[in-house]
């Protein structure tokens, strides 16, 4: 038995190692567009902010964080989780392995609790940290853990989006993409979003979070697909 499970990790850190190197080639043969052109100096003065993705259009997010700056990204214990973690660590990223769930019961099983407060103690250290808005098996619907996270620490949350013109769109719940090399891509960073004052204001966060990645992913596409005059 130790020995299969032994097997399984030493192939996952493979497929992480691979997929690390596949991304790395995606990024240098695609010519790279940033939008807005100064989106970094424009969130500077702001950091360390709460930054969020769709999930399945996560791959390419190491390589949105500029060099020398402290992004951490949150990826979930799953078997793709492993592969991910590898791959993120191998592209320069501090991890913190846990997830959210749709009730407390799945939250405790995927570490949630001890990830929110890892997340806060990152933002508490000056690092911003990197996660998918949407809850696990609900694709495109801003679940309730980011807002909350927005919340207790007290900092922005800024939405993101990376789009290449050649990819591979797959018909799974998180509608993920593989990014293709020998194209265009887009990283879109949006506005920064105000966290919640008190509970009274998370549906507000939230359905914003929730256009705000909407808008970025829209944007992303337009530039690569050249849709955008």
């Amino acid at each position: 038995m130790l020995k299969k499970v032994g097997r399984a990790e030493w192939i996952r850190r493979l497929i992480g190692e691979l997929l690390a190197a596949w991304l790395v080639f995606v990024w240098r043969t695609n010519k790279v567009v940033y939008d807005p052109p100064d989106c970094y100096d424009r969130i500077r003065p702001d950091l360390p902010v709460l930054v969020a993705m769709w999930h399945g259009q996560h791959f390419m997010a190491p390589f949105v964080r500029p060099k020398g700056w402290d992004v951490r990204v949150m990826i979930s214990r799953s078997v793709d989780g492993e592969i991910n973690a590898v791959a993120a660590k191998r592209l320069g990223m501090g991890l913190i392995r846990a997830s959210g769930g749709r009730n407390a019961r799945e939250i405790k099983k995927r570490g949630g609790v001890r990830g929110f407060l890892e997340v806060l103690r990152a933002l508490r250290e000056g690092g911003s940290v990197a996660l998918t808005a949407d809850v696990p098996k609900v694709s495109r619907v801003v679940g309730d853990g980011i807002v909350q996270l927005a919340e207790r620490s007290g900092r922005p949350i800024m939405p993101i989006a990376f789009a290449s013109s050649r990819r591979r769109d797959f018909d799974t719940w998180d509608k993920s993409t593989l990014n293709l090399p020998f194209g265009r891509c887009a990283i879109v960073l949006g506005d920064l979003i105000p966290p919640p004052k008190d509970e009274t204001e998370r549906e507000a966060v939230r359905q914003a979070v929730a256009a705000g990645l909407d808008a970025v992913t829209a944007r992303a596409h337009e530039l690569v697909d050249r849709r955008h005059g």
